[in-house]
């Protein structure tokens, strides 16, 4: 990324979408552009887990407004991010479909850990550095709330509960009703639910509290609007006068609060309720507002993936260490065949191609042995699940899914993947083909002779290599191999031809 450049974030809350446009100087972002929508998509999921059409209607016609916004920009230069609600819908594929199309980006429905770590990256962002200053990061969504202790910048435990403003105004706080009877049921299941992971935190202290997103900064602003907290700051006594005055006013209507917007009235006792319980079980006197959030930790993502890789920034070069940490079955053998993969990639020069096919080509090509871990029988599947349904920090959903496949695939009949390899062959067909070329190529856990070799750029699914005749007599079974490969594409249409020349 190149300075004055502009990267953007959306983030599709449950009560609000959001979109970030900021300018880019060094490492740093400067916020250009602020949009926000009150679309409440989360009081449109119903009890059987689906969007109403009204709650997606909201939602498309708010995307078509973002999406005009960010007609010219690139898709590495934009990430946006849908959390709990969509991570409960039940038809959120029909919602994704035209969202993204108005959008004109991709929309990752990201896993509650993940979200953690972006808000604990997007609010630590904002602090000074303190590598040895423990932290703990408090996010009251409308559907999610999120738990985050770190030292530094670096997340230590992270925990997503499903219970927001919004679910929790809705079961508690029915057409607007604020009695102390609905504080009381609230903050009591809001504890029981917390209760079961709280010993993530126990070991940490608590003198640096930070709260992010809506909830805390209205209940912040209304506090200091009163006179009853300093700026940016709320205290344990502070909110009990908060919730008092919400049950003396009864209902929702009859609220005339400085500091308190009409977009936050329909859901500020879930929030109030949510946030009494939490600093109460956590033992949390004073908590501080911070001006970072899931969108500046997308932000900062962006700009860590384009940092050279001997920086160690992505954090996806570090969960991939991780993962062949735990699981790493013959780590050489894993770097030899990523640069196999890499050789050969490179020599196909294709135009269609970037730096993150490549990328996930090398990362698939390391960690395609790593469910030996778990068994050598079905290894291959035992790898794409631990790839699915681990936890990768960094990675969206999508890159997951494309490096799992990948390593579904590298052994064996191709037929597991057939229909993908059908609808959507592009890309993906050529990163598995030069993934499984280059497993081929070092089945002897050796270095390949790649210099007598030559790879043509594929096209319109057919490919060529070439190979001298010393090459085909000097390694029979690397070369029988190679036809065995050629007939396995055939069956899916795909035309791989293996030429020797004397």
């Amino acid at each position: 990324m190149k300075d004055g450049e502009l990267i953007a974030a959306v983030d599709l809350g449950s009560n609000s979408f959001r979109l970030e446009i900021s300018n880019l100087h060094g490492d740093h972002f400067q916020r250009v552009e602020y949009l926000k929508e009150t679309v409440r998509q989360g009081g449109g999921l119903d009890a059987d887990g689906y969007l109403s059409q009204e709650s997606m209607e909201r939602g498309w016609q708010c995307l078509a407004r973002f999406g005009e916004r960010l007609q010219n920009f690139h898709p590495s230069r934009v990430r946006a991010l849908a959390t709990q609600t969509l991570r409960e819908a039940r038809n959120r594929k029909q919602f994704l479909e035209q969202a993204q199309q108005l959008l004109g980006h991709p929309i990752e429905v990201i896993s509650g850990q993940e979200e953690a770590r972006l808000i604990y990256q997007g609010v630590t962002y904002y602090l000074p550095l303190n590598p040895d200053e423990y932290r703990m990061v408090i996010d009251i969504g409308g559907r999610s709330t999120e738990i985050i202790v770190g030292q530094g910048q670096a997340p230590l435990e992270a925990a997503s509960f499903a219970l927001g403003s919004v679910s929790w105004s809705q079961r508690f706080f029915g057409e607007g009703r604020l009695t102390a009877k609905g504080f009381t049921k609230a903050e009591v299941a809001a504890k029981a639910l917390l209760q079961e992971r709280l010993g993530l935190f126990a070991q940490f202290p608590r003198e640096n509290v930070f709260g992010a997103s809506g909830t805390m900064n209205a209940v912040a602003q209304i506090l200091c609007q009163q006179g009853l907290a300093e700026p940016n700051t709320i205290t344990r006594k502070a909110l009990a006068q908060l919730k008092a005055q919400l049950i003396s006013a009864q209902h929702i209507d009859n609220l005339s609060m400085e500091g308190l917007r009409d977009d936050r009235r329909p859901v500020i006792g879930g929030g109030v309720s949510i946030l009494t319980a939490l600093m109460e079980i956590l033992d949390v006197a004073t908590l501080h507002i911070s001006d970072g959030a899931l969108r500046q930790g997308a932000l900062v993502d962006l700009i860590q993936r384009e940092k050279p890789h001997n920086e160690q920034s992505d954090i996806r070069q570090k969960t991939v260490q991780s993962l062949l940490q735990r699981f790493g079955y013959d780590r050489l053998q894993g770097e030899r065949i990523a640069s196999t993969a890499t050789h050969i990639w490179q020599e196909w020069n294709l135009p269609q191609a970037s730096h993150e096919d490549l990328q996930q080509l090398q990362w698939a090509a390391l960690l395609h042995e790593i469910g030996i871990s778990i068994a050598y029988e079905r290894y291959h599947h035992h790898g794409a699940y631990i790839l699915e349904y681990g936890d990768c920090p960094g990675f969206l959903p999508s890159e997951r899914d494309n490096i799992a496949q990948l390593i579904l695939g590298h052994r064996g009949k191709l037929k597991k993947l057939q229909d993908r390899l059908q609808n959507h062959p592009g890309l993906f067909e050529l990163q598995l083909l030069c993934l499984r070329l280059a497993i081929l190529l070092c089945t002897a856990r050796n270095d390949p002779e790649l210099q007598a070799l030559q790879w043509s750029t594929p096209k319109n699914r057919s490919a060529r290599a070439t190979v001298s005749e010393a090459w085909s007599q000097a390694y029979p079974q690397s070369y029988y191999l190679l036809q065995e490969e050629a007939c396995v594409w055939e069956k899916v249409g795909f035309d791989l031809k293996v030429v020797v020349q004397g």
